[in-house]
């Protein structure tokens, strides 16, 4: 599915080859014409604004959302797990489908990285797309909620997510616990918990991160491709 690729590249740090592919992007998702119009107008305002801002000051905001505490967290399992060791369970389990289905992971990014997710669900069948997006709506929703009640136009693209799947039945209370959470303890008491916890988990591997950005690459999250030459690269809208 070439909207959840266009949704993936959206969440990524920002790099001026994300920025020189909004285009692209725009075409992708008219072409799979698989949103509401009014959801589609909304991406496209966002792609808009990131097509006149400047990358650094994109590379800013980003870092300032999701990587300054764990409210916005775009690790999945982090808002399941936390860094119990459930956490690092579920990342074995995660990788292990990605490589049954035929990808390596050729990028130093965590698993559950949600972009790195979206990726994933782009190259399997629409159906079964579909329903690993399901399983994964309940925190997805959660953090767009966050992201509007912090007024962020990143929020547009888990509304997105959103409109391709049934939202969760407990939408009203993830709503309702976004609206009146208090400040995220872990930007508060950062210095503390970062000297306290560390995650490195499969550490050793290149990827999507902020602050890493690959020369060159297009794409941030990348797949190194099965055997099996029929398949469609993961670098291809």
């Amino acid at each position: 599915m070439k909207t959840l690729k266009v949704l993936s590249a959206l969440l990524c740090y920002p790099q001026p080859e994300i920025q020189a592919a909004l285009a692209e992007m725009v075409a992708a998702l008219a072409e799979e014409n698989r949103l509401p119009e009014s959801t589609h107008r909304a991406l496209q305002a966002l792609i808009n604004q990131m097509r006149r801002t400047d990358v650094m000051d994109l590379q800013e905001s980003y870092i300032g959302l999701f990587d300054r505490g764990r409210a916005l967290s775009l690790h999945l399992f982090e808002h399941l797990h936390g860094q119990s060791r459930d956490r690092g369970q579920a990342m074995v389990d995660l990788l292990e489908t990605y490589r049954r289905h035929g990808f390596e992971l050729s990028a130093r990014e965590l698993p559950d990285y949600l972009p790195l997710f979206l990726e994933y669900l782009a190259q399997r069948p629409a159906d079964e797309a579909l329903s690993l997006l399901t399983d994964a709506m309940p925190v997805i929703a959660l953090i767009g909620a966050r992201l509007a009640e912090r007024g962020s136009d990143y929020h547009v693209v888990f509304d997105a997510l959103a409109t391709l799947v049934d939202e969760p039945a407990s939408i009203a209370d993830i709503r309702r616990q976004a609206a009146t959470e208090g400040p995220d303890q872990t930007v508060v008491n950062m210095d503390q918990i970062w000297e306290e916890e560390a995650v490195t988990f499969l550490a050793n591997q290149e990827g999507c991160g902020v602050n890493r950005p690959l020369p060159g690459v297009a794409q941030p999250v990348q797949w190194v491709p099965p055997l099996d030459a029929t398949r469609q690269s993961a670098r291809s809208l």
